[in-house]
């Protein structure tokens, strides 16, 4: 099944940030940078989904997602935690890796593809490990466009 998520190097960070509200902020900001949106517009919804219920995915990732008007398909973003951060998620893991999603507003279908494909992503023991060693932001982008090539195949 091919997403076809958007995956922009600007998109990744390595941070140190030691709040749940610091990772969503750092989240929105790298979301707008790289896709052009309104940081605050994104933020606000990232906000209102996580107040639904936390986004803390388990094994110490946390998926934080919204819609907008202003994407024409899923993008995504991810921080590497330099130190773990308490994201109250399901297995009450703290989380190393977060993946902003935001997807097209009227994207019911494809968002849910988006955040399943990220979640077999995710839940690769693996991928995870290669993710935590990657050298630099180059290496986290051509490992996740490989990983997203080879799935949609």
């Amino acid at each position: 099944m091919d997403v076809n998520l958007a995956l922009s190097p600007q998109a990744i960070a390595f941070a140190r940030l030691d709040t749940k509200p610091k990772i969503l902020a750092r989240t929105a900001q790298l979301l707008s940078a790289a896709y052009g949106l309104d940081e605050s517009e994104v933020l606000e919804s990232l906000e209102a989904r996580e107040a639904l219920g936390s986004t803390g995915f388990g094994r110490g990732v946390a998926i934080p997602h919204c819609r907008s008007k202003d994407v024409r398909r899923p993008s995504l973003a991810l921080i590497r935690l330099e130190a773990p951060i308490d994201f109250s998620a399901v297995d009450a893991r703290p989380v190393t890796l977060v993946c902003g999603l935001v997807s097209p507003e009227n994207a019911g279908a494809t968002h849910l593809h988006a955040l399943a494909a990220i979640s077999r992503l995710t839940r690769d023991e693996m991928t995870l490990q290669m993710l935590a060693d990657a050298p630099n932001i180059e290496a986290v982008y051509a490992l996740l466009t490989n990983q997203f090539l080879r799935d949609a195949a």
